[in-house]
């Protein structure tokens, strides 16, 4: 069985053949960030079909597993926006969905997914992360599509790299939010291909940060996780599956506070009129934070927000 490690750039490049007419190619929209020394562009992925990049993976993988594979159906575990690339893809395919979900999963996202046609069982956070551990969830017939380390994921993801540097070959710095590491991983597989001396960063938020953990500690290691309105990142723990892949492709972590997204979402939405959830806003919160320096694009990873939960931010506020 292949694992994440294995995932190399022509995993990538045949994804993307297999993903033509799915998911769209998005553009890089620069950004002027005044007092940041840097030029900064922003990978629109909140503009895929769902909202979200989990489009690319998802749709990989079921392609990739082909007919007789999911002929019982297909199932995930995820806040959200996986579900959401599952259920797409699914209904596509003509195959039943059905979604593992923590109880406190945004309801937007949760209203989305059921639109699409999947049946959402939902559990408590802790139950619902053992499901990413153990890749299963007893009880539920059909194939399971690992949201994060899941190497046909992983490659889906890693298309985003291959476009970044197309479209910006002088390109420094990638900034993308860590949940997993299904996206982050991927698209620095694609840039270490094609732009060898460009760094690639991850971005978690402090309330959830267990690959800065990791990183100081020299493995992953369990931390405390409280929840916020940063929703798509953070978790328990670096998984140990993916451990290997993230310490040699990533270059580092950058953790910012759910204050600062909060400012990232409005300054997007007042600077570029682009509506990001807040793990979508943690990239470009992370390189104002850090005053990251040089040509800087920041991954928009998704833009499923509740507008209440936006409308909070807007009025210049964190939400609780």
């Amino acid at each position: 069985m292949r694992t994440p490690d294995d995932v190399t750039v022509a995993d990538i490049r045949s994804a993307r053949e297999r993903l033509a007419g799915i998911a769209v190619r998005t553009p890089l929209v620069r950004l002027d960030v005044p007092g940041l020394d840097a030029d900064v562009w922003l990978k629109l992925e909140n503009l895929q079909p769902i909202g979200s990049f989990k489009l690319r993976g998802a749709a990989n993988a079921m392609l990739l597993a082909g007919h007789e594979r999911l002929v019982d159906g297909v199932y995930t575990a995820s806040a959200g926006n996986m579900a959401q690339g599952v259920a797409w893809s699914a209904r596509r395919l003509g195959v039943p969905c059905r979604v593992v979900v923590p109880d406190h999963a945004p309801r937007t996202k949760l209203e989305a997914t059921e639109r699409l046609g999947a049946e959402i069982i939902a559990v408590p956070f802790d139950r619902w992360w053992q499901t990413l551990v153990d890749h299963r969830f007893d009880g539920i017939p059909g194939m399971f599509v690992h949201p994060v380390s899941d190497p046909a994921v992983i490659a889906g993801n890693g298309t985003i790299g291959l476009e970044i540097v197309e479209d910006l070959p002088t390109v420094d710095a990638v900034l993308v939010p860590y949940g997993g590491g299904g996206l982050s991983c991927g698209i620095a597989t694609a840039i270490r291909a094609a732009r060898p001396d460009a760094t690639v960063l991850a971005c978690e938020v402090a309330t959830a940060a267990p690959l800065s953990a990791a990183l100081a500690a020299g493995a992953p290691r369990p931390i405390e996780y409280t929840p916020s309105f940063v929703d798509g990142i953070g978790g328990r723990a670096v998984l140990a599956e993916m451990w290997p892949l993230a310490r040699r492709v990533l270059n580092g972590a950058l953790v910012v506070s759910v204050e600062e997204i909060a400012a990232a979402v409005r300054l997007l939405v007042e600077r570029a009129r682009v509506v990001a959830e807040g793990a979508g806003a943690a990239a470009l919160a992370a390189a104002i934070s850090h005053r990251v320096r040089g040509s800087v694009v920041c991954v928009v990873s998704g833009g499923n927000i509740d507008t209440s939960v936006l409308a909070t931010i807007l009025a210049g506020r964190t939400p609780s």
